[in-house]
């Protein structure tokens, strides 16, 4: 059986989704956050970064949430987590899935981060923000997810900053994402991933 060292509010829950998604148990190893909201040591000894998620599957230790989403999508041959290989909607797809930790990830963490903290974000980093929602908003289309009202890896993958965005009320003036954010949060992987190892963010 796989093992999943899982940092409490951390991406580890979209792996759990898709785990959930697929009916695929896992040897799941908690960490607390310490009081500083960082890491503990002890995911070191797993990984030289000591980070989270990291999937060992025999020989095999897997960081990077992205990574281990695709390799267990290949390990258990599902072809539902995307949309058909070689149309225009599965390029779409990868485009989004990469875009989340590639871009978004890089323009929200300094919204974010200071809203943690309870600070006012800089007025540049929230526009850029902003100019990046839109963009997501987009890519919604006619909803409710971002290819229908099945989840794809791509859903999943941009469930962690959006849920993260919402915890701190930054989804205001873009409506269209919070009930994206809402359909989220109705999936089954969700609702079993959540159930099993707590929110996928602090609570308010």
């Amino acid at each position: 059986m796989i093992t999943l060292h899982a940092l409490k509010y951390s991406r580890a829950t979209r792996v759990l989704w898709l785990l959930a998604d697929l009916g695929k148990p896992c040897n799941r190893v908690d960490y607390d956050r310490t009081d500083a909201f960082r890491a503990p040591k002890e995911l070191a000894g797993v990984h030289p970064l000591g980070k989270s998620p990291v999937l060992e599957d025999g020989e095999e230790v897997i960081a990077e949430s992205a990574t281990i989403l695709r390799y267990l999508v290949a390990k258990y041959g599902d072809d539902t987590h995307t949309p058909p290989r070689g149309t225009a909607a599965y390029w779409q797809h990868e485009a989004m899935f990469d875009y989340v930790e590639a871009s978004l990830a890089e323009v929200a963490l300094p919204v974010i981060l200071p809203a943690f903290r309870g600070e006012t974000p800089p007025d540049d980093a929230l526009a850029t923000l902003n100019t990046h929602l839109d963009y997501v908003s987009q890519s919604i289309g006619a909803g409710p997810l971002l290819f229908g009202k099945t989840a794809m890896l791509a859903d999943i993958q941009l469930s962690y900053i959006v849920a993260l965005l919402a915890r701190f009320d930054l989804l205001k003036g873009h409506p269209k994402i919070a009930a994206y954010w809402q359909a989220l949060k109705q999936q089954p992987g969700y609702v079993a991933a959540t159930q099993a190892a707590g929110p996928m963010v602090p609570p308010a």
